[in-house]
């Protein structure tokens, strides 16, 4: 088979270096004579693979010893209940910054514990652009800020750290980095609670990474589900249930990798130069729009449209059949959408640019 390069924003590619090196470790790990799919997650062996994916990725992040690192399952969109079912803490209200479909999901379940308030919002441009802080109105009484660093279904990201400064209460700040986790580096003092799917970025799908100051744990609502509680999880060092294991270990991989690399601070100067390409050829051919304001556009999913939507079709067709698959934007906003996550090579970015260039002149 011909190589192709996955622009899906999830599952998405991952690097090409893990899916060798789990090829070669599939049926026996380290020579114990067992897969990583068939251990005990108790084992010696696993309790190793999870205990270094922790230490690198406490490594990669600069991750301070007040902060717990989670392994979970159910996705972010479970956090979106996991949240206020624990960061709430007495309070009645939490500051929600509106910014997409993402963000609108996390608002739509914090609804159903708490008073939200939304304290930005970029709806009146069809979620084009990232609030400035300046604009922002939060409530001080609020449990905690909640935003969304990227959103990936309309290639908005916020290319600075919210900086909270209320005098006389201390509000956490809470992310859902799903699609931009890692891709840069990362302050994490700046936040009370860090979460993330590990599908765009990171890993597989089945594994959710939470990031918790630890003096937010323990403190959950009334009713809280035992699996739902962080407190339990951290104190049983994410092993209260059986972990996705497979999916970790692939993750443990992928921040080796990272490391390899150079760590975040490399990746970043990759991930800027792979989405300067597309941009650059957006903002020098009117064939293609970006919709999205120029300072705030993502480094990790890029969406656009074609000058004439009618041929959608004929431009995706053409894409497969050189080897560019997954361009099709999310149902909800129609266009082209092209994720450029971590293990996207610049040689794909530069191979749609090639191709993009071309279609548009036979097309023009």
């Amino acid at each position: 088979m011909d190589h192709i390069y996955n622009f899906s924003a999830g599952p998405a590619v991952l690097p090409q270096e893990v899916l060798q090196q789990a090829r070669d470790e599939l049926l026996d790990w380290h020579g114990c004579g067992m897969s990583v799919m068939e251990m005990s997650h108790r084992g010696k062996e696993f309790m190793s693979i999870a205990a270094k994916a922790e230490s690198d990725l406490r490594e990669l992040a600069a991750i301070p010893h007040n902060y717990k690192v989670l392994f979970l399952q159910g996705g972010a969109s479970s956090q979106f209940a996991m949240v206020p079912m624990n960061l709430l803490r007495g309070k009645k209200t939490a500051d929600y910054i509106h910014t997409g479909q993402w963000s609108q999901k996390a608002i739509n379940e914090a609804k159903k514990y708490c008073t939200v308030n939304i304290a930005a919002s970029s709806e009146d441009a069809n979620f084009t652009y990232a609030p400035a802080q300046d604009k922002w109105q939060l409530d001080s009484n609020a449990a905690y800020v909640h935003y969304t660093p990227n959103e990936t279904i309309g290639g908005v990201e916020f290319n600075w750290t919210p900086k909270l400064t209320h005098s006389n209460n201390n509000i956490p700040l809470v992310a859902d980095m799903s699609s931009s986790m890692f891709s840069r580096p990362l302050d994490v003092a700046s936040f009370g609670l860090i979460y993330a799917g590990a599908q765009k970025n990171m890993g597989p799908a089945g594994l959710t990474i939470v990031i918790i100051r630890e003096d937010l744990l323990g403190m959950p609502i009334p009713g809280t589900p035992t699996m739902f509680d962080y407190k339990v999880h951290a104190d049983h060092d994410s092993m209260y249930n059986t972990p996705p294991t497979y999916a970790l270990y692939i993750t443990g991989l992928v921040f080796e990798w990272l490391k390899n690399l150079g760590g975040l601070a490399a990746i970043e100067k990759r991930n800027i130069a792979k989405a300067n390409l597309l941009y650059d050829l957006f903002d020098t051919n009117d064939f293609y729009h970006c919709p999205v304001t120029k300072s705030d556009r993502s480094h990790m999913n890029v969406p656009f449209t074609l000058k004439n939507p009618a041929l959608d079709s004929e431009f995706l067709k053409q894409a497969q059949a050189h080897g560019l698959i997954q361009l099709k934007g999310h149902r909800s906003v129609g266009g082209m959408r092209a994720s450029i996550y971590n293990a996207m090579p610049i040689e794909g970015v530069m191979k749609l640019v090639a191709f993009m260039k071309e279609f548009a002149s036979n097309h023009a």
